[in-house]
């Protein structure tokens, strides 16, 4: 494949049916997916009888706008990844930083 065609497809990746999928029907209200959608790279190299190009597309949900009885709701996508990996860092940052002082704060008492 020529370098110009993974431009061209690459181009025609990052478009709206990226970011925002079909609408979908359910009990009576649309909901319209939507994601964050993101790329990057590009560039070409030929010598003499080789060539290449790359490009890179990254997408992730971001929520889903609801309509219904003429209203329009934005629900936000959930990360329980993200809400786990930070209640975790929040606990080791305390048991890094509150260990220590719980400690002689014991030693302290016992005296």
């Amino acid at each position: 494949m020529n370098p110009q065609e993974v431009l061209v497809n690459a181009q025609q990746a990052m478009n709206v049916r990226r970011v925002f999928g079909d609408p979908i029907q359910v009990d009576g209200a649309t909901v319209i997916p939507a994601a964050v959608v993101g790329g990057g790279g590009g560039g070409a190299a030929r010598g003499e009888s080789e060539g290449g190009v790359g490009f890179g597309l990254k997408a992730k949900p971001a929520g889903a706008f609801v309509v219904k009885d003429g209203r329009v709701a934005w629900r936000p996508a959930i990360d329980v990844n993200r809400i786990v990996l930070g209640g975790q860092i929040v606990a080791i940052t305390a048991i890094l930083v509150l260990g220590p002082a719980l400690r002689a704060w014991c030693k302290r008492g016992k005296s």
